[in-house]
């Protein structure tokens, strides 16, 4: 099996692992040892653990999972150059990378947080050469799609990468107005739960028009909530959400 290092220890990292650890060696970089040893007992398999300064990246397929802030920082720790470097950093464009870590290609990934349960839904784009060889990466953590610029990966981003804290929100608010009008909680997380599941099916292979018309009955119980959602400007506001976190992306 090949070998991924990853640069950067968090969230995001330790999700992507636990996506990958099943067909891939993982190595972890990192500043602080405890950490690194959390991060191993969290993923649950033997790892190669490294301190970050100096390390030598040399030939190595990199996943760059640090704060967008600190790439400088982290570039001027490292030596060598890695065979391919993937960064996950939010906004971060190739050429900052090129500016700051050595690499001999470079791609921009935005997985989200399904990668530590195998269904993120990961965006791509940079080096074209390694098109192949990063849908087949992320694959391993779920579903992919290559993307022609990267103003198209920085609008991914908002929809994707920051998708699933809107959809938590949209959960949440369901089972609270469940609960309000006297449904046990646990009874509405758990028809929230498998509503959720059942949706994310059916999205797959139905037009979202189509599947809010084949629910909607004239004069129904569909037709009144949805009533509700449109006079809220729910559909206005998610709109307004992509926009500025998009507009975020491109300033980070």
């Amino acid at each position: 099996m090949k070998t991924i290092t990853f640069i950067g220890n968090g969230n995001m990292a330790l999700s992507i692992a636990k996506g990958l650890k099943d067909n891939y060696y993982i190595e972890v970089v990192g500043r602080n040892q405890q950490k690194l040893d959390a991060f191993e007992k969290d993923l649950d398999v033997k790892i190669d653990k490294n301190l970050l300064n100096d390390f030598d990246i040399t030939d190595k397929i990199i996943i760059l999972c640090v704060k967008p802030a600190n790439v400088e920082e982290v570039g001027k720790q490292l030596k060598g150059t890695a065979s391919v470097l993937y960064s996950v950093l939010a906004g971060t464009t190739l050429q900052k990378l090129q500016t700051n870590l050595n690499a001999k290609s470079y791609v921009r990934a935005m997985p989200n947080l399904a990668a530590s349960v195998g269904a993120s839904m990961t965006t791509l784009t940079g080096d074209a050469a390694y098109k192949d060889e990063a849908i087949e990466l992320f694959n391993s953590i779920g579903s992919t799609r290559w993307l022609a610029s990267e103003k198209e990966i920085d609008i991914a981003t908002a929809l994707a990468g920051s998708g699933p804290a809107y959809l938590a929100l949209i959960a949440e608010a369901l089972a609270d107005g469940a609960v309000k009008q006297g449904l046990k909680r646990d009874d509405a997380l758990a028809i929230m739960r498998g509503l959720f599941d059942g949706f994310g099916k059916l999205i797959q292979d139905v037009h979202p028009a189509l599947l809010k018309d084949g629910v909607m009955s004239p004069g129904g119980t569909t037709a009144a909530g949805y009533s509700a959602l449109e006079d809220g400007n729910v559909r206005s506001a998610c709109i307004s959400a992509l926009e500025k976190a998009y507009k975020r992306a491109t300033e980070l």
